[in-house]
């Protein structure tokens, strides 16, 4: 195999508890991270060099600090591997979202070239190396619908209903930094087993710091929530509700205002870049 395409799919946060901060500075929560079949998708070809090399632009992010180049990297330094890559990435995703396009495509980024590189690391490997990346890899990595604990990569997969749902960016960017930095952010949410959220749901505890420093994230809640019920993902700043069929859905997003981007998507308990690799 020298040339790989998987989709990196993106991902909601159905709620968001911060139940402690580490010594560290790391936060401790409690979410149930979602998976959509809707994402970026990425192009890997294999090179008779060394060289790691990503032609698409991403804005503001020189090459050596994206994550995609950053798995690449983390990969071969964990293999000693002399592989090269060509990389190429049709982006989707909004940045600042919250809704895990850089811990997506860091995570796919390790599925692809662990299979085109032949390295031959096991799941749990993959997820080790991708945590150092970052704490939402590896979800992406272990491509479950799951209950996630700890700094979030205490893993338990959830076989969720595969509803439809409105995802909405309202035209600004979040950092995560920010809004974790942010001294009225609650810390000390009391956690809640997974039987317990299932029944009765649970909320986003950045909601209403990311509400309170960003007026077009709370905008956009109102309007969505005319519809069906609405929160905020990660730490935003999309925003999402949840439809029983698709054509309620687009209905919805159709109407959308001018400002608004965001796009329709359906979940799923397997991400599909497991699924395509499954088929390879």
């Amino acid at each position: 195999m020298s040339t790989l395409s998987l989709l990196a799919p993106a991902k909601l946060n159905l709620c968001l508890k911060i139940t402690g901060r580490r010594d560290d500075g790391y936060h401790l929560l409690q979410s149930l991270f979602q998976l959509l079949d809707f994402g970026d998708t990425l192009h890997f070809a294999a090179r008779s060099d060394t060289e790691i090399t990503l032609h698409t632009p991403f804005d503001g992010v020189a090459p050596q600090d994206n994550l995609i180049v950053r798995a690449a990297c983390a990969l071969r330094a964990a293999t000693d591997t002399r592989h090269g890559v060509d990389i190429h990435c049709d982006k989707r995703l909004p940045m600042g979202g919250g809704i895990g396009g850089g811990s997506s495509n860091a995570a796919t980024t390790l599925l692809a070239l662990n299979r085109l590189w032949q390295t031959g690391l096991s799941e749990n490997a993959l997820s080790e190396i991708g945590l150092a990346l970052g704490a939402d890899v590896p979800v992406f990595v272990r491509g479950r619908t799951a209950w996630a604990e700890g700094v979030g990569e205490k893993l338990t997969p959830v076989e969720m209903p595969e509803d439809w749902f409105v995802v909405i960016h309202p035209g600004v960017s979040v950092a995560t930094r920010e809004i974790f930095s942010h001294q009225q952010l609650t810390r000390n949410s009391r956690p809640i087993k997974i039987a317990a959220f299932l029944e009765q749901g649970a909320g986003n505890d950045c909601e209403n710091v990311v509400k309170s420093l960003y007026p077009e994230v709370k905008n956009a809640l109102d309007w969505l929530s005319q519809f069906a019920p609405a929160q905020l993902t990660g730490t935003g700043s999309c925003l999402f509700a949840r439809f029983a069929d698709e054509a309620s859905a687009r209905e919805v997003f159709s109407n959308r205002p001018a400002s608004y981007s965001g796009f329709v998507a359906r979940g799923v308990n397997v991400s599909p870049s497991h699924s395509a690799l499954n088929q390879i």
